[in-house]
């Protein structure tokens, strides 16, 4: 099978996946997902970086480079805990692992530890706020690998400087979906750990602030974490 109709595949399986999961009763937002209230903000906590961190400055909105998975549209939103206020003019990054477990750009990876992406780029990007504080990227849905859920990293940067490392996760029941329904997700053995046995989610305080919500667009998922910073605290 070529490598366009194996993206077909993945695609098909994952709008059947959606339909899955609805039916099952997993929640989804009809169209974008509804902002948390002006009273509702909370102070996003903080989560360890990782070892799979490196600074490309690949602006860019598109960071799939064709990696075949479950599409996603990843939207985030960034304002002040104590307001609810939009911040724009940040730089969010943002990196994950693909369908097989893998971050770009790093030796000595998977289950055997000898697969290889130096050189490579892909699942990773930045870009800047919008005067409502938000951007998107496109993506894929990210996989797994031995004791983590599947969770997206992002770092913020305000005045030149690292404001919030962070990482934010998946509703369970959307992840057991598509790593049944879709490709390369459905090639792999069960995953081994869920948000409520994941070690670096369970040890952060806050944490099941950072589960994103979910909602279905025609051909993908729409993932949203709005997130909510504390600058005079983080400038003292």
């Amino acid at each position: 099978m070529s490598d366009d109709n194996l993206v077909g595949v993945s695609r098909r399986r994952a709008l059947a996946g959606l339909a899955a999961a609805g039916a099952a009763g997993t929640v989804f937002a009809s169209g974008r997902p509804a902002l948390a209230a002006p009273n509702m903000c909370v102070l996003t906590p903080q989560a360890i970086q990782g070892p799979f961190y490196f600074d490309l400055k690949l602006v860019r909105g598109d960071i799939a480079e064709g990696k075949p998975g479950a599409p996603l549209r990843l939207r985030l939103k960034l304002v002040e805990a104590r307001t609810c206020a939009p911040i724009g003019g940040a730089r969010i990054d943002v990196w994950h692992a693909d369908g097989l477990g893998l971050y770009s750009g790093y030796a000595h990876q998977g289950e055997s530890g000898t697969a290889s992406t130096r050189g490579e780029t892909f699942l990773r990007g930045s870009q800047t706020t919008d005067v409502g504080g938000e951007v998107a990227f496109t993506t894929i849905y990210p996989g797994w690998y031995p004791t983590r859920a599947p969770h997206v990293h992002f770092k913020i940067f305000l005045d030149r400087r690292s404001l919030l490392t962070g990482q934010m996760y998946f509703p369970d029941a959307v992840s057991d979906v598509v790593y049944r329904s879709a490709r390369p997700y459905s090639d792999r053995v069960k995953r081994d750990t869920t948000n409520a046995t994941d070690g670096v989610l369970r040890a952060t305080r806050g944490g099941a602030s950072t589960i994103c919500e979910m909602s279905q667009e025609a051909d993908r998922y729409q993932a949203f974490l709005q997130i909510g910073v504390d600058r005079e605290k983080s400038r003292g």
